[in-house]
């Protein structure tokens, strides 16, 4: 791993054996792209990746020149109105009305590991030869400005690491209004974009389009990353696959209003720009401010979206996740919401959890309406008192009852809400995002705390700990159910209004650092109306998240599918519910429900006192199944093996690291008549290595991956006497373990 400066050729070039990162210091001192792709030898000179030409209706930087414009140069933070009309990296509002910049090169330095960034989730190092970090500062000696941006490159892992910050040095007051992560200018177009977009219970469907002249982009204003976009794209070449083909991985580690945005020039030249959404933003940066972009990663993969995929899966599961729980396997839960809604009492809560022990659950979570006034969604949001009707002992005598049975016991928390009949809105109602003498709109019958104001947020703090102290509560559940409207906060003067959205956020991710800094040993699991807001941001603060509200197996196939595109599968909260399913009203086999939802962190969200012994039976095998399994499938290398986007099956893999043991999820939606045999070929084993499956057939690494496992079952031809029948909606979970080492061939 180095970072190289030649001084004379004024290039940077970062490199670790697997990617390279090129940039040269150009002719008018401002920063330009070179190179960005899989590792080449370092060089002084890559002058030549600078190509100038004279274009027609161009403009020049210097008079007399006829070559040098920064329309046809690629740049690494662009700035508009200088020569390039594309659209910019940063933008600062002047005094003068002004909005022209030129940042140039004054210095840089070199330093092992990766520093953090104060009030934001981003990646880390625990220790310095993980990474180098690359601070270049750039400057605008007019406003007298600096610019410094900031490259981690990791050892082990073709990524970087990217931000910006700005450093008003002047006594001018400006106003940024742009203040992008990162910025990516690449030298062709020739590329399909890849974004993972949808809606309330349908989050993350992969979208694919080809890059064309002009404006892609995907982006969230509500407040919240959104279920509607997810803050990370793709690009690949046309013909990349799972296994093979360039492809490039954009992520945001970011919860609030983003811009994921493709610009392809006239020429075909792609420009990338990830950050904070432009639109509604206004940073006001008064003499000696600072203002820190939140981080970005790129990652570069020349073996397919499956190893691009995969580095993600490492980088964030042990490099963003944080804490006791970043790598212990995570407990087999039970949820109370589908099983009772707000129709609940503690005797009722305890047979739930008394049934659950038996079958072997872990930890019991009690939902939503267990305080103040919650007999519905119109009131007692905000009040974090238990409700003494429902809960006589409150919260601390029903978390000592649950564990007395011998489970952990879990609460759900709505902290950056208020129902209007509560006591906290009666006592605080100007504690509200709401705009002045304008109506204010509600979701789901509640309000939004303006957690840009400290106070609000020392409040739900002091709510929230005094719970975690009193009782004994071992996971969090940490929901958000809606979207910002009216964003205006009456503490902030009106030239800061615009930044309201980042305070917002801010101030989130300080109230959950604080509670994970002060319960270092509970667990958090992020949710937003379920994936709402799946982001890198809360993993930081929440090592697993509510991937979706649709619990159905057959939705969750491609929810699923695409969100292991970016995130790893120990984020991924997953539940068997009730059939008939309450949100598609679908009935699927429980087997197909728990072969789905062993995929991620696993638990129920039903009554098991409403089964029948058999079913409860089958349970308690699952159960046993997840834990004997649960540190393979949270830890393991993940593999994409069959779309649900492109056919009537869908097929995934996780494999240990040592190859030893796999675990395979086959799954069919709807049954065939007479159809053909199938087979699936599998990735990530040992070709050397035999493998017995399912304890009987015994099969060679080498077989397996280039032959394919055999998924034939009754549907092919007609079903004989004593053959299992294929059904709607199947599925089959195979065990792979190692026999051993054969010679190669």
């Amino acid at each position: 791993m180095s970072v190289y400066y030649h001084e004379n050729t004024q290039t940077f070039h970062l490199t670790n054996g697997q990617i390279s990162y090129l940039m040269k210091i150009l002719p008018n001192k401002t920063l330009g792209q070179l190179y960005f792709g899989q590792a080449i030898r370092d060089r002084e000179s890559f002058d030549y990746l600078l190509e100038m030409k004279y274009r027609p209706m161009t403009s020049y930087v210097y008079e007399g020149d006829n070559l040098f414009s920064l329309e046809h140069c690629k740049q690494e933070y662009p700035v508009y109105g200088t020569t390039d009309f594309r659209r910019p990296a940063a933008e600062l509002l002047q005094s003068d009305g002004s909005r022209i910049t030129n940042f140039t090169y004054r210095s840089h330095s070199i330093s092992p590991g990766k520093p953090s960034l104060p009030g934001l989730p981003a990646t880390y190092c625990e220790s310095g030869d993980e990474a180098e970090t690359l601070t270049i500062c750039l400057e605008d000696t007019l406003l007298k400005v600096s610019l410094y941006l900031h490259y981690t490159l990791f050892a082990d892992l073709p990524a970087i690491a990217r931000s910006s910050r700005f450093e008003n040095n002047s006594r001018q007051t400006l106003h940024l209004t742009t203040a992008m992560s990162l910025a990516l200018d690449l030298p062709d177009c020739a590329y399909e974009l890849l974004h993972f977009s949808g809606a309330w219970a349908r989050e993350r469907h992969m979208k694919v389009r080809r890059l064309e002249q002009g404006i892609q982009s995907v982006e969230s204003t509500r407040g919240h990353s959104s279920h509607n976009h997810n803050p990370f794209i793709m690009l690949r070449r046309p013909g990349a696959d799972e296994n093979c083909g360039e492809v490039l991985g954009f992520s945001l580690i970011y919860s609030g209003n983003f811009l994921a945005q493709a610009e392809v020039d006239a020429w075909d030249t792609t420009r990338i720009l990830l950050g904070i959404n432009p639109f509604g933003f206004d940073w006001k940066l008064s003499g000696g401010d600072t203002f820190q972009t939140p981080e970005a990663v790129i990652v570069y993969s020349d073996k397919g979206m499956g190893a691009m995929s995969r580095t993600f899966h490492r980088l964030y599961r042990t490099r963003l996740a944080r804490g006791i729980w970043r790598d212990k396997p995570r407990p087999i839960l039970i949820n109370n919401w589908e099983a009772t809604y707000f129709n609940f009492t503690e005797e009722k809560l305890l047979s739930i959890a008394k049934t659950a022990k038996e079958d072997g659950v872990e930890l019991f979570v009690l939902d939503d309406g267990w305080f103040g006034a919650r007999s519905n969604d119109s009131a007692g949001l905000g009040d974090w008192n238990a409700n003494p009707q429902r809960l006589p002992g409150g919260i601390a005598r029903l978390a000592d009852r649950v564990e007395d049975l011998g489970m952990q016991f879990g609460l759900w928390f709505e902290p950056e809400m208020v129902n209007k009949d509560s006591d906290l809105y009666r006592s605080h109602p100007d504690w509200i995002l709401q705009t002045p003498r304008r109506s204010v709109s509600h979701g789901r019958n509640q309000f939004v705390l303006d957690f840009s104001r400290t106070e609000v947020v020392e409040h739900v703090y002091t709510k929230m700990a005094n719970l975690l102290s009193q009782a004994k509560i071992s996971y969090i559940k940490w929901d958000m159910n809606r979207s910002i409207t009216e964003a205006y906060s009456v503490a902030l003067p009106s030239d800061q209004q615009g930044e309201l959205f980042h305070r917002y956020i801010l101030g989130v991710y300080a109230l959950y650092d604080r509670l994970h800094t002060e319960f270092p040993n509970v667990l958090f699991e992020s949710c937003a109306s379920g994936g709402g807001r799946f982001d890198p941001g809360m993993l930081y603060y929440a090592p697993q998240g509510w991937v979706s509200d649709n619990s159905d197996a057959v939705e969750r196939l491609k929810i699923q599918y695409a969100t292991s595109f970016c995130y790893p599968i120990s984020a991924f909260g997953s539940h068997v519910s009730a059939v008939p399913n309450h949100q598609l009203n679908r009935s699927t086999p429980l087997s197909t429900r728990a072969n789905v939802a062993y995929f991620g962190t696993f638990g129920y969200e039903l009554d098991l006192n409403q089964l029948s012994p058999e079913e409860r039976d089958e349970i308690r095998k699952q159960i046993d199944f997840m834990k004997k399994y649960r540190q393979l499938i949270q830890f393991g290398d993940f593999y994409r093996l069959l779309s649900p986007y492109s056919s009537n099956f869908a097929a995934w893999m996780t494999v240990s690291p040592d190859k030893h043991t796999a675990l395979v999820g086959w799954y069919k939606i709807l049954n065939e008549v007479n159809g053909p045999y199938r087979r699936v070929k599998l990735q990530g084993l040992a070709p050397d290595i035999d493998y017995v499956i399912d304890g009987t057939v015994c099969q060679g690494g080498d077989e397996l991956m280039r032959v394919g496992l055999l998924t034939t079952d009754s549907a092919a031809g007609e079903r004989q006497k004593g053959e299992p029948a294929a059904v709607d909606f199947d599925s089959r979970i195979f065990v792979l373990q190692a026999k051993n080492k054969r010679e190669p061939a």
